[in-house]
């Protein structure tokens, strides 16, 4: 599976922006992959942000995003969406796309980490400006 990430971009604090993770290579669209994303600010680790179950029906957010990121898919597209409302400063980072062929008990992604398996997309830059 190949994963490309877009959407990244310079936005003000307080504004919105979506960001993209398109698969190729697998087929997304047979439900079978927990999607998610992380993200890595300057001079920290890569963190946790969110996944979304195969049929997208459970969504799973770190608690520093819940209320303002939403993590959707589209199974017929490959793609899966992150919506972030009210940008914030704290939100820069290179934000990751990742994908586990598993179920969602037993993704990592499920329980907010990855593992030895999980594809990773290239990262697309968020800038937030205040």
């Amino acid at each position: 599976v190949q994963l490309q990430a877009s959407g990244g971009g310079l936005v003000q604090a307080g504004g919105c922006l979506r960001l993209s993770c398109a698969g190729s290579g697998g087929s997304l669209s047979k439900s079978n992959y927990v999607m998610g994303w992380f993200r890595q600010a300057p001079g920290k680790e890569r963190e946790f942000v969110a996944a979304i179950s195969g049929t997208a029906r459970i969504t799973y957010y770190a608690d520093s995003v819940k209320g303002r990121f939403t993590l959707s898919r589209d199974n017929m597209r490959n793609t899966v969406y992150l919506q972030i409302h009210d940008v914030k400063s704290e939100d820069t980072a290179v934000y990751y796309c990742a994908a586990d062929a598993s179920s969602w008990v037993r993704s990592p992604l499920s329980g907010g980490r990855s593992g030895p398996r999980t594809f990773w997309g290239q990262g697309t830059q968020v800038t937030v400006s205040s």
